[in-house]
């Protein structure tokens, strides 16, 4: 549906909204944006709508000014968590991912693969940062693919897609996440399996938005802000387990405030 609008001022105009269906039970739908009023106005804005349990239904509202003959916001949506739903070709303006099949050529994937907002796909590798810290500009999605002492069917990873929910679990040489929707991840999960988890454990360090960072000596656990800010950078290694059960400090796991 669409109305006109009279009392909001021109700029940030058309904009869509997405809301509850009527006659919808509480808690079956839940549904945040970017703006706190949950109003989608600039382009590549974004909500993330997750059904707790279905069918549900969701209204989706566009908003005009009297006599606008600006073009209407086309509005896209994509799943991102559930049954594998596959990329979008390559070269297109978004890729959803919330359990996209391992790529078949793993092993030629970069260590670390992200998407940031502003900056687009960037790659690095284990020991590395992914982002930077202090930048304000939060990451969309990422993707590992060990080259060293672990393969990258041994290591398995979520993003937390928002308060409360993450992804499934997806292998190395997976991208998970989304790509150009301007819908940051919160934190993420890193874990290993088969014989990679008696030998090896996975220490992780993360950046958020609202200025905390986050170190655990073995990342199989959610990282994540208190705030649920979005992650803004990341830094992941894969060390002997003994030498991470020694390097152990009190502090891992605790969220703080950096320090300039």
């Amino acid at each position: 549906m669409s109305k006109p609008v009279e009392h909001f001022a021109a700029p940030g105009f058309p904009a869509v909204k997405v809301t509850q269906a009527p006659n919808i039970p509480q808690g079956l739908v839940t549904i945040s944006a970017l703006d706190e009023e949950g109003i989608i106005s600039n382009p590549g804005g974004a909500a993330l709508v997750r059904v707790n349990r279905g069918p549900a239904q969701v209204l989706v509202t566009t908003y005009s000014l009297p006599n606008d003959t600006t073009e209407i916001p086309d509005v896209q949506v994509a799943r991102l968590s559930g049954p594998v739903i596959r990329p979008a070709e390559e070269g297109a303006s978004s890729d959803i991912a919330g359990g996209d099949a391992p790529h078949p050529g793993a092993q030629n994937m970069p260590e670390i693969s992200a998407h940031i907002r502003s900056q687009g796909d960037v790659t690095g590798s284990f020991g590395n940062w992914v982002g930077e810290p202090g930048s304000k500009q939060w990451i969309e999605g990422f993707g590992l693919s060990p080259k060293k002492d672990v393969a990258p069917e041994d290591i398995e990873y979520q993003a937390m897609l928002g308060k409360g929910w993450l992804s499934p679990w997806v292998e190395g040489g997976t991208f998970c996440g989304s790509r150009g929707m301007a819908l940051p991840i919160l934190g993420l999960r890193v874990r290993l399996k088969n014989a990679a988890a008696e030998n090896f454990a996975v220490m992780v360090e993360a950046y958020f938005v609202d200025g905390s960072q986050v170190e655990r000596t073995n990342a199989d656990a959610v990282i994540s802000a208190e705030s649920h800010a979005a992650l803004e950078a990341f830094k992941l290694d894969i060390v002997p387990l003994k030498s991470a059960s020694k390097g152990a400090s009190p502090a891992a796991g605790r969220g703080r405030k950096k320090t300039a």
